[in-house]
């Protein structure tokens, strides 16, 4: 199950591939899931893509669904 505010989605992918994102996860004492989402942000940072930290967008989307769910105005058209 996904966690607030993350897609899920199926992903297939060559299984060496896979190995080597275990393995550095392993080393870097994250979950393999965490490891491909920050290849991923590096990999769209090169390209000149940058987006906010996950953080800083959990915390903008838990204020947008509170003021959604108090009636207020969300800012979106």
């Amino acid at each position: 199950m996904a966690s607030p505010g993350k897609k899920s989605f199926p992903l297939r992918v060559d299984p060496e591939l896979w190995s080597e994102v275990e393995r550095l996860a392993a080393q870097e004492l994250r979950s393999a899931n965490a490891q491909a989402e920050m290849l991923l942000r590096e990999a769209l940072g090169r390209r000149g893509i940058r987006l906010g930290s996950p953080k800083s967008r959990l915390a903008q989307n838990s204020t947008q669904s509170s003021a959604h769910r108090e009636g207020e105005p969300d800012g979106k058209d």
